[in-house]
């Protein structure tokens, strides 16, 4: 797919041959419009029974089970699980935030990263994949397809992305719940600069709407350890001002807020459900990407 197009800096095609032996796959049945791996709310045709339901005149006499009917004397059909494809939508967080980075990657450039090899295995696997910008508001918008060349578009999407502004993440993920009508895979890729209870409120509203939602909570090593060594201007890169302190000074009252704002992200994380992970900037991207996708297997069939 890649041999006739430009390379891609976020696409690492060895990673992605290691990682294509693992499906990406749904834990809420999806509503596709062609056949999948993904299970579906509907019965359908597939190789997986789901149960015997009684027969009502116009069932379809093939799929009456004689067996049962010896053993009670009263006709039952059987059904399956229907499969189906997979609508993945990415959400990916462009606000200033996003540029910060101290261990040779920024934030988008990783979130490219994980972006661009899902929606490639996706893709490859026949479901259709989108992409929403944001940052104050939805700053570009693709919405889901499954073919090689809407992945091209995504890919630019991906590499025109540029972190400025501030962050409304609450406000535009309520308006995703309400515009993707199709129930689909969400995947927000964001530092998750919010906090936790507008957070718990956006997980509610995309669940009450039957989404699968999937987050990476992007942190730099230095977020987490606040290992500076001398006075220090700290800039707000999402446009707010600047405060010159002492580290040494403010570091308890810092880890005490951190640590506060992790346990409430923490607390909405098991609350909702969510398939949350943590990621550090300085753990090798595809050990990532594993992670997500091996949990997700395992976690197959969940309704």
């Amino acid at each position: 797919m890649f041999t006739e197009r430009r390379a891609r800096s976020f696409i690492d095609t060895h990673v992605l041959s290691r990682l294509a032996g693992v499906p990406l796959m749904a834990r809420r049945p999806m509503q596709g419009n062609v056949s999948g791996r993904h299970a579906s709310p509907h019965r359908g045709a597939s190789v997986e029974f789901a149960e015997y339901r009684k027969y009502v005149p116009g069932d379809d006499l093939r799929r009456l089970d004689w067996r049962a009917y010896g053993r009670s004397d009263r006709f039952y059909v059987k059904e399956y699980e229907a499969d189906t494809n997979l609508r993945a939508c990415f959400v990916l967080d462009t606000s200033g935030s996003m540029g910060f980075g101290s261990t040779g990657i920024t934030k988008i450039e990783y979130a490219r990263k994980i972006a661009g090899s899902l929606a490639y295995l996706a893709v490859q696997q026949g479901d259709a994949v989108g992409l929403s910008c944001v940052a104050q508001n939805i700053v570009r918008s693709l919405p889901p397809k499954r073919n090689a060349a809407h992945l091209m578009l995504l890919f630019d999407a991906l590499e025109q992305a540029e972190p400025k502004g501030d962050t409304q993440l609450a406000t535009v993920l309520h308006e995703l719940a309400e515009t993707t009508r199709q129930r689909a895979l969400i995947v927000i890729i964001s530092d998750l600069f919010i906090d936790p209870s507008l957070l718990r409120e956006c997980f509610q509203h995309l669940q009450f709407r039957r989404h699968d939602v999937a987050v990476f909570h992007l942190l730099d090593p230095l977020e987490l350890s606040f290992n500076f060594r001398r006075p220090m201007r700290f800039l707000d890169m999402e446009g707010g001002p600047a405060v010159f302190a002492e580290p040494n000074e403010i570091a308890e009252r810092y880890h005490k807020a951190l640590n506060l704002y992790l346990d409430g992200v923490k607390q909405v994380v098991l609350e909702s459900g969510v398939d949350y992970h943590r990621t550090s900037l300085a753990e090798n991207y595809e050990q990532t990407l594993l992670r997500f996708l091996v949990g997700r297997t395992r976690a197959k069939g969940v309704r």
